[in-house]
């Protein structure tokens, strides 16, 4: 009788695939398009025109698709580096449960098929803006440079603060100073809400051997660094009031959220060295997240009450 070889069997056998569906949406890293969705929605009510209802829905249905595709890139990309960060060691492909091969592929499809929907509901201006948004996230950022320099956030920062122009983009054709703004508030938000997480994460981010700024440049420096940028977010915040395109209760409430943020920041700045604790940095990184829906949903609500009610603001 000829012995049967069960390991040639077992490797001919293909493999069953343990992804769910919640695998593939954990892809698309869905509270950074949470706040894409926020951001690009302020942008395109923000921005002058009209826009059909329906293609406004498909448009960003579009700009929120092109932000998932960018974030399963990233996370086939940066796999080997999840892997060995407790934050991030259960994503699904450093996890196992979704293949290196199928990330790739599923954030190839959305990031195509995002970009296409886009020019053909809104148009190829707006299309060509998500590709580079794309392309700056995933190859630029993820590929390039995350792994190479301190200034990986700041640059990261950008490619996280082009929604609202997209969005502005989708109904203009264009870009304008106020699209800008939106981006200038994101961008400047990105690195201190980052390096405070990263103060209190030093050694995940060391284990993974990304060159964060508290890694390199040390604790001191990172918090005159966060500190120097909430002094410029501040008052960047409170710009749309300024410039007209939000009302008075935008401009006092952004005005109180910013004075808060420098607030906690400015303790961040007053930690003592070697503080294992790291509380001023954990309230500041808490803050840091409502500051930034905050300030868009109440510009958002200042726009839909303005258009709704013929009011200036409120």
């Amino acid at each position: 009788m000829t012995a049967i070889d069960v390991s040639a069997i077992d490797q001919d056998r293909p493999t069953i695939s343990l992804a769910e569906p919640s695998d593939y949406l954990a892809l698309l890293k869905p509270r950074v398009m949470s706040l894409v969705v926020l951001t690009a929605v302020t942008g395109f009510l923000a921005a002058p025109g009209h826009v059909h209802p329906v293609l406004a829905v498909v448009s960003l249905f579009a700009i929120a698709l092109g932000a998932g595709g960018s974030g399963a890139l990233n996370m086939w990309y940066d796999a080997d580096i999840d892997r060995v960060m407790k934050r991030t060691a259960q994503r699904p492909v450093p996890a196992g449960r979704v293949s290196p091969g199928s990330a790739l592929a599923f954030g190839l499809s959305l990031s195509i098929f995002s970009v296409l929907l886009l020019g053909l509901a809104a148009n190829w201006f707006a299309a060509s803006f998500l590709a580079f948004t794309i392309a700056f996230y995933a190859v630029f950022y993820t590929m390039g440079l995350k792994r190479r320099t301190v200034q990986n956030i700041v640059i990261g920062g950008a490619a996280g603060a082009f929604p609202p122009m997209v969005a502005w983009s989708a109904v203009t054709g264009n870009v304008s100073l106020e699209s800008f703004v939106l981006f200038l508030i994101i961008f400047l938000w990105t690195p201190p809400h980052f390096w405070a997480l990263a103060m209190f994460k030093m050694k995940d981010y060391g284990a993974a051997g990304i060159p964060m700024l508290p890694n390199v440049a040390g604790e001191r420096s990172t918090r005159r660094h966060i500190f120097a940028y909430s002094l410029f977010l501040a008052p960047v915040g409170v710009l749309p009031f300024v410039l007209g395109f939000a009302g008075p209760v935008y401009g006092a409430i952004s005005l109180l959220l910013g004075a808060n943020f420098v607030r906690l920041a400015y303790r961040v700045l007053g930690m003592p060295d070697n503080d294992a604790a790291m509380i001023p940095a954990k309230k500041l990184f808490g803050f840091s997240i409502v500051y930034l829906f905050a300030i868009f949903a109440l510009l958002l609500a200042d726009i839909v009450l303005a258009r709704g009610f013929g009011l200036h603001g409120f």
